[in-house]
């Protein structure tokens, strides 16, 4: 079994598997002819969520065209996940009762590289079909400025430079975008799909620092710019889908199967990828409806498409309340506590207390509710099914990934709500989990377990600056406020002043605790998050 065109009319050898319903290569000539949707981001999240999507909606007959993807981070996944499998994906949904349910996803037409494919790029702009561009950028992926809001390099160099030649992704995307401007044709929903609060303002805020570079140097005409940033829209959305790295008993499952180079590897960016993905069931997406030129009947298929302000409150909810928080929680206690599974935390009672009270006590009277889900209801299902899931083999290593550029958006508005609320019981000097998560990431960051011994850190882009701002203390060392105030103050990294609001000598207080020696973290999740403190928040 290969995971191929040609090995897919071998129906019998591909029996335990659910194969596409529909005619692939009529798909793919309907597509290459009058593209409607375009994604950038060829990672795993995509492949799990957005193409099975369009999978969904040409099963369903509701559409007669798939999805173009195309990357400009880690282009190796375009050879060795896309080309090399005839552009085909297999998706292993993986249940909390230990079914499998595996598919071959066709809906992909084709698979192009940022770097090389322009032509191709500048080809489906100027379609007047297409309708929608989407992006898994990653939180990381919207960012052009450094923590002293400077200009990335390739980002300056655009934004001076004019749209000829640009060699950030932004700068190209931004050229694009005024290409079809120029042509006259429909503007398009440019729609961030990534796990990030107010995903579509970052989105927006990338394309529009470019273009006003642009107008201010005399590229672009007002017209152009107002054609930019105008008639395009950047819709908001809420995208929820855990889809961990490859889990190798998947792969041992698949070989057995009969599938061959089921072997999950390593890009040399560091990208975990394989010729399948696997991925929870639950999952959830509420797009902002705003879409000039139409788009694919993405309602059919459970999309929720509503107001802006719905969507925002969805967002808020997941981002700062109901599950991202956690996630950080789980991710770097994970890492200095020896884990390697976030199923096998949730077995252990002070970090189970710890990411319930943090949600249930202090994130949770900040949110509101959207209406079309229930936070409550949400809550739970995390808590109860999707962490739990023994299947579902995510670890904190992965969450721990880019902590640095997840901070902000995860706790920093909880933190402002604090901040700005006018109820006594709502003051920041009260929180407890909140600091301890963040002064945990700070014992993170020193680069040592609870044993002692010293351990690998996810990667992350901003971990030599960090350190420098904590002033690189060691095991054992106490650390003062002056020595932490550079980093606890930094609006970059938290999205408040930590001490302005009140938390900040709670955290130093709690690094310090954290930090004193081996087996300082257990004792002091011990301390927080034990029964007996729950009896004291309860009286």
């Amino acid at each position: 079994m290969k995971l191929t065109k040609e090995s897919l009319k071998h129906n019998a050898s591909w029996k335990s598997y659910r194969l596409p319903q529909y005619d692939i290569d009529a798909v793919r000539d309907n597509t290459r002819k009058a593209p409607a949707w375009l994604h950038f981001g060829a990672g795993n999240l995509f492949r799990a969520f957005p193409a099975v999507l369009a999978q969904r909606m040409l099963t369903a007959g509701l559409s007669d065209t798939g999805v173009i993807c195309c990357d400009g981070y880690d282009e190796e996944l375009i050879d060795r996940c896309y080309r090399a499998c005839d552009h085909l994906s297999l998706v292993v949904t993986l249940y909390s009762n230990g079914t499998i349910n595996k598919e071959v996803i066709a809906s992909v037409t084709e698979s192009l590289k940022l770097s090389e494919d322009m032509a191709r790029l500048q080809e489906i702009f100027l379609a007047p079909s297409l309708q929608m561009v989407s992006f898994t950028l990653t939180e990381k992926g919207y960012v052009f400025q450094n923590d002293m809001n400077e200009f990335l390099p390739d980002y300056a160099h655009d934004r001076d430079g004019g749209p000829e030649g640009c060699r950030s992704f932004f700068g190209k995307l931004t050229a694009l975008c005024l290409m079809r401007a120029r042509a006259g044709l429909p503007p398009l929903a440019l729609v961030s799909l990534d796990n990030c609060q107010d995903n579509g303002m970052r989105l927006e805020r990338a394309v529009r620092y470019m273009a006003r570079g642009w107008q201010k140097n005399g590229f672009i005409s007002e017209d152009e710019y107002f054609a930019l940033l105008k008639k395009n829209t950047f819709p908001l959305s809420m995208i929820d889908k855990i889809t961990p790295h490859p889990d190798a008993r998947i792969a041992e499952k698949l070989a057995a199967d009969g599938l061959e180079n089921a072997r999950p590897f390593v890009t040399e960016k560091g990208t975990y990828a394989a010729v399948y993905v696997n991925s929870e069931s639950p999952h959830y997406l509420l797009i902002e409806d705003a879409f000039p030129n139409g788009h694919p009947p993405l309602e059919q298929c459970g999309v929720i498409l509503t107001r802006r302000d719905i969507v925002e409150k969805s967002a808020m909810m997941k981002v700062s309340t109901c599950m991202n928080p956690m996630d950080t929680a789980l991710g770097v206690f994970g890492c200095l506590l020896g884990y390697t599974q976030i199923s096998a935390e949730m077995k252990d009672k002070e970090l189970v207390n710890l990411v319930t009270r943090l949600s249930e006590q202090e994130a949770m009277p900040m949110v509101a509710d959207p209406g079309v889900i229930d936070p409550v209801a949400f809550l739970h299902e995390v808590l109860g099914e999707r962490y739990p899931n023994p299947f579902l083999q995510d670890s904190p290593q992965r969450t721990a990934t880019d902590t640095s550029r997840k901070i902000a958006p995860r706790f920093g508005t909880t933190l402002y709500a604090y901040y700005n609320s006018m109820l006594p019981a709502h003051r920041a000097t009260k929180l407890v989990y909140i600091p301890l998560v963040l002064a945990g990431w700070l014992r993170y960051l020193v680069g040592v377990d609870d044993r002692g011994e010293a351990f690998e850190l996810s990667p992350d882009a901003n971990i030599d600056a960090v350190r420098a701002l904590m002033g690189n203390p060691k095991l054992g060392e106490e650390a003062t406020e002056e020595q932490l105030y550079p980093l606890l103050s930094n609006r970059y990294y938290f999205g408040v002043n930590l001490f302005e609001i009140g938390v900040g000598e709670t955290v130093v207080r709690m690094f310090n605790e954290l930090n004193r020696g081996p087996r300082a973290i257990r004792e002091t999740l011990c301390k927080y998050c034990g029964e007996e403190k729950e009896q004291e928040w309860i009286l």
